[in-house]
């Protein structure tokens, strides 16, 4: 189990932010955060409503973009040209 504590909660936002962007792959999260793939999930398991977590599951398994090695080789950015 990671150790969450270390971490603002505005960091925890932006990662469960990230975490629910369709096109944001778990590795931008790793590049910022440091987080693997399995802590981020672990992350919104306790800071999620256990009904929140469970559609965020349903909807992130499978995504090829939230895997960077399953997304277009062309796409080399984290989030949209149309983010700040």
């Amino acid at each position: 189990m990671a150790n969450f504590d270390q971490l603002s909660q505005a960091d925890k936002s932006r990662i469960i932010e990230m975490a629910w962007e369709d096109r944001t792959p778990f590795g931008a999260i790793e590049y910022q955060f440091g987080l693997s793939e399995d802590e981020t999930i672990e992350l919104m398991r306790s800071e999620m409503k256990r009904s929140s977590f469970k559609m965020w599951r349903k909807r992130v398994t499978g995504r090829d973009t939230k895997h960077r090695k399953k997304r277009r080789e062309d796409v080399s950015r984290f989030v949209s040209p149309n983010q700040r």
